[in-house]
């Protein structure tokens, strides 16, 4: 029987307040239904009092009150009419006390009682607002009035047979209740705020924490500058560049390798060494820009990082991936003795105007095109294993803090002959003061 009657209420409360509502609107429901039960709870007290004492004719206002308003419950039950419900509830605060005061006589014979009428506009303001409340105060500074007229003019209370000491604890109960109730209708609206305050607390930290991840996961696939200009702006993102310093590094002998070990070894392996690239070219300030199978492409000159603005001194970008790639060198062959198989890289670098942009709008890119990136891979695709070579363009800006061989001449798929330089290593002046 009593997990029944759980199971009802649980229903009816699922009904009244359902899922759909929002948590403004479940709050606002909850707290009339709670100042309902609060008032009805007062009018049975009333309704007691009153009859033991021989008041039959107030006593039926409360008792008047209780039907109203269990009707009105039933109604907002049935129909889910929450503002015919809130309307009808707010009306019965505001006007009943006063009924009873009038049928007892005065404010001094009837105990204060109408003081219970102002919880109708500080109900309101809780519910709906501050702005909503104003019509139902001004309401109850007229009623308030009213009352104070006919307490000039008809003055009463003896008739009904209240004595002065009766009106002496109707006065502390009427005080001390609605006191109560004010206290406890405003308490439960405070703690149910500041529940709502703490979930809301609650979503937006776990927001900046989803949005702190998608920023990151943006800044591992683009650059800073473009991830915020795709933020902000609406189209194609596309600009040219003067100057630009490429880098293509492959590993040599890729497919051999792929067929000798295990799928999820060779996975492993290429992350573990396209890992450790990622972190060189972030320490020398450059930008990676993709993986293509085996192959990992570099740009230096493209964006400004952290504070230095590259496009000022062509140098030290060129300088930074001509260093990188001497890292990626010998990081390449130390690796080698480690892992105990042939794992060498050959690479080709030249620098030139080029385009970059996003392309795609799902698994989108950020990508380089121009004669220099052609450049770039057709020098990398003739590299010996160990080998950098880079353009004469490269070369003559960055031959003075490097060692080369050459010139040599290669001949690039669709492009004829080009002149390259092998890099061997930092200038010895550089080389020594590094050691």
């Amino acid at each position: 029987m009593l997990a029944s009657m759980r199971a009802w209420l649980h229903g009816l409360s699922d009904r009244v307040i359902n899922e759909q509502d929002s948590e403004q609107d479940k709050l606002n429901k909850t707290l009339l239904i709670f100042a309902c039960g609060l008032m009805s709870f007062g009018s049975v007290l009333w309704l007691a009092l009153y009859w033991a004492m021989g008041i039959k004719f107030s006593s039926n206002v409360p008792l008047a009150y209780l039907a109203i308003s269990a009707v009105s419950l039933a109604y907002y039950v049935y129909s889910l009419n929450f503002a015919m419900f809130r309307m009808l509830q707010v009306s019965l605060f505001l006007f009943m006390p006063f009924v009873m005061q009038w049928s007892i006589g005065s404010y001094v014979s009837s105990s204060g009682v109408a003081l219970w009428a102002l919880l109708a506009p500080v109900g309101v303001m809780i519910f709906q607002g501050a702005r909503q409340s104003l019509p139902w105060f001004a309401a109850y500074i007229v009623l308030t009035a009213v009352s104070g007229l006919f307490d000039y003019l008809l003055t009463a209370g003896a008739e009904q047979g209240v004595t002065m000491q009766s009106i002496a604890v109707f006065f502390t109960l009427n005080f001390a209740a609605m006191s109560t109730i004010m206290y406890l209708l405003i308490s439960f609206f405070v703690r149910q705020r500041d529940k709502l305050q703490e979930a809301v607390d609650e979503q937006n930290r776990l927001l900046r924490v989803e949005q702190e991840k998608s920023e990151a996961l943006l800044l591992n696939i683009l650059p800073a500058p473009i991830a915020r200009r795709l933020k902000d702006q609406q189209g194609i993102i596309a600009d040219g560049f003067a100057d630009v310093t490429v880098m293509f590094a492959d590993i040599i002998d890729f497919t051999r390798l792929a067929e000798e070990v295990p799928p999820k070894v060779m996975v492993e392996l290429l992350n573990e060494v396209f890992s450790r690239f990622d972190a060189m070219a972030e320490s020398h300030r450059l930008e990676k820009i993709k993986t293509i199978g085996d192959a990992y492409m570099v740009a230096g000159g493209l964006v400004e990082h952290e504070g230095i603005d590259f496009a000022v001194d062509a140098g030290d970008y060129t300088g930074a991936m001509l260093r990188l790639a001497l890292e990626m060198r010998r990081y390449m062959e130390d690796l080698s003795e480690k892992k105990g198989m042939s794992l060498r890289i050959h690479v080709g670098i030249c620098s030139g105007p080029v385009v970059a942009g996003v392309i795609g709008t799902r698994k989108f890119i950020y990508d380089l095109w121009g004669d220099t990136v052609n450049t770039a891979s057709r020098v990398t695709d003739e590299a010996r294993s160990g080998a950098i070579l880079v353009d004469a363009t490269t070369y003559k800006r960055s031959k003075g803090q490097f060692e080369f061989e050459g010139p040599l001449t290669v001949t690039g798929k669709g492009k004829g002959l080009i002149e390259v330089y092998r890099l061997i290593n930092l200038a010895p002046h550089l080389r020594d003061a590094t050691l």
